[in-house]
């Protein structure tokens, strides 16, 4: 599958704001079509698994709000549905 501009540029913010060891943008919209919040865009559900050394002494909720800061106006805008798996390397 081609990635949309959103999952473009979910990775082009993630990389920059957490230099990550690992991450995968996940586009789980087809499994979602049809349900509420598919815009019919294709890009309406991801998950997102980041590995980072700047979530270091971070909670798992606090890890998840960094990420969402990082990715601005997406989360609950352009995307509907976005799960976070953050950790910190060898975690």
């Amino acid at each position: 599958m081609e990635k949309g501009p959103a999952h473009i540029e979910m990775e082009t913010l993630l990389t920059a704001a957490f230099a990550p060891t690992h991450l995968a943008v996940i586009n789980d919209s087809a499994k979602h079509h049809g349900h509420s919040g598919d815009d019919g865009s294709g890009e309406s559900h991801f998950t997102v698994e980041i590995e980072s050394a700047a979530f270091a002494g971070v909670s798992r909720v606090m890890r998840q709000r960094m990420v969402n800061k990082a990715l601005g106006d997406i989360p609950g805008t352009r995307v509907h549905a976005l799960a976070i798996k953050a950790s910190v390397p060898g975690e």
